[in-house]
């Protein structure tokens, strides 16, 4: 019996795999009942991370919502209420649409399995951006916006606290 086993196909699979099983948030046994994990704070994020969204932070590079509207990234996991015409913010309602939609995409307490904050991060920082479309919005985990949106994957709340 013979197989014609490529190891860049396997490779692949083996990187759709771990991707899809991230983005699903498969349960491990390691990360220990839910009630160990820290809540996502809807006031944090609206206040301090969803303003990132909208903000331009290259001179090459769109505003995170230009690529990730509803009306332009379809039902892809990061797909954002679309602004109405003339506003330069969310409505309350689409807030928490945009907080629901964005928590999906994380693993509250650990940064490093939170695909929101992996994928627009630089590769040699330890993030995805190679597979992410918009590119290295992060250059480091230094930068401030990066910082505000760990400090929300880690629990931390509108007034300060980072008590569950």
């Amino acid at each position: 019996m013979v197989f014609n086993v490529r190891p860049k196909r396997i490779l692949a699979s083996f990187l759709v795999a771990s991707a899809v099983a991230l983005y699903a948030r498969i349960p491990i046994a390691a990360q220990g009942p839910s009630a160990s994990r820290p809540s996502l704070d809807y006031e944090f994020f609206k206040t301090r991370v969803e303003p990132i969204f909208a903000k331009k932070r290259w001179p090459d590079h769109a505003r995170c919502y230009v690529c990730h509207q509803v009306s332009r990234h379809g039902g892809g996991p990061l797909s954002l209420d679309l602004l109405s015409p003339g506003m330069s913010f969310w409505t309350e309602e689409q807030s928490r649409h945009n907080f629901e939609v964005v928590s999906k995409l994380v693993v509250p307490g650990d940064p490093s399995l939170s695909l929101f904050l992996r994928m627009p991060l630089a590769p040699e920082a330890g993030g995805l951006a190679d597979t992410h479309q918009g590119g290295r919005q992060f250059a480091s985990e230094d930068d401030p916006d990066w910082q505000n949106m760990k400090a929300w994957v880690l629990g931390q709340k509108a007034g300060g606290s980072s008590a569950p």
